[in-house]
């Protein structure tokens, strides 16, 4: 998710009867259940109101420049089922998406598919990559990260998503180790997540597994309150696996609220159609539209 790509991978899933034993075992077919937003005793925060967003289970995708709807249709031979869309933020390498529209969106998923909205407002203050730095956060994290939180929202709104919709919070890899950075990154992605918390949205987060990651799951131990609901780590080891995560014990966003990019870059043909894309595997909410 650094870069101008025509589509990111998104993931195969397993039941939770399974979740104990072979997570990197395919599914026959995706499933789409409702699930509580916050399973008690399980994952960090506590939304406002009790949400149950739509849980996906199966393989799917995401990209930076939306696809033509006819193009999603042909992609259903493909063993995809859920697709990413970069839909707001003054971060995303594709601003212009002629092709998003609620239009789509309700032609995609009368098609069958998950979608999962993505966001990449501002970024880290030691965002590694080159293209970033010139949104970086400033110096009023929390203010920040609640602006941006609201627009998250808004935007998604104005695109026919729902409550209980989770919003995908895209945070590029970061020196974490580096406190006061870590501090002000930590600060703005608490903001935004109680923002979008606060509308009834449920907030998720995408970083690497080494960076954004680890570092919420430091924050998790040490019982911070307002972390996101659901954790997309990026680890492209071609091992698609949601619970063997070395950067995350078993127990920490589970159940239901993980996705793994396990693969970049790869290319896939299907109906005719090709297109680059990330493969991921998931086990987490998609949105609602209507």
């Amino acid at each position: 998710m650094r870069h101008r790509k025509t589509i990111t991978g998104l993931v195969l899933a397993l039941s939770l009867a399974t979740l104990a034993l072979d997570t990197s075992a395919p599914l026959e077919g995706p499933a789409r259940r409702a699930v509580p937003a916050h399973p008690e005793g399980h994952g960090p925060g506590r939304p406002g109101a009790a949400a149950e967003p739509d849980v996906f289970e199966g393989r799917a995708f995401d990209t930076c420049l939306t696809p033509p709807a006819d193009t999603m249709r042909r992609w259903l031979e493909s063993p995809y089922r859920a697709v990413g869309v970069y839909y707001a933020g003054r971060g995303r390498a594709c601003q212009d998406q002629p092709q998003l529209s609620r239009a789509w969106l309700t032609a995609v998923d009368e098609m069958g598919w998950g979608v999962l909205p993505v966001y990449v407002g501002s970024q880290s203050p030691c965002v590694r990559a080159g293209n970033k730095q010139h949104v970086r956060i400033g110096s009023e994290p929390g203010p920040q990260g609640t602006r941006e939180g609201h627009d998250a929202v808004v935007r998604a709104e104005a695109l026919g998503m729902g409550p209980d919709s989770p919003l995908y919070l895209d945070m590029e890899a970061y020196a974490h180790q580096n406190e006061k950075c870590a501090t002000a990154t930590l600060g703005f992605v608490r903001a935004w997540s109680r923002e979008v918390r606060s509308h009834g949205y449920v907030p998720g987060f995408y970083s690497s597994a080494d960076s954004g990651v680890t570092h919420l799951e430091s924050a998790r131990r040490a019982g911070v309150e307002d972390l996101p609901s659901i954790m997309w780590f990026a680890r492209w080891n071609n091992r698609p696996d949601l619970y063997g995560e070395q950067a995350l014990p078993w127990s920490a966003w589970h159940p239901a609220r993980r996705i793994h990019q396990y693969a970049g870059n790869v290319t896939e043909r299907y109906g005719g159609r090709t297109l680059q894309i990330d493969r991921n595997l998931m086990h987490a909410p998609v949105a609602r539209l209507g």
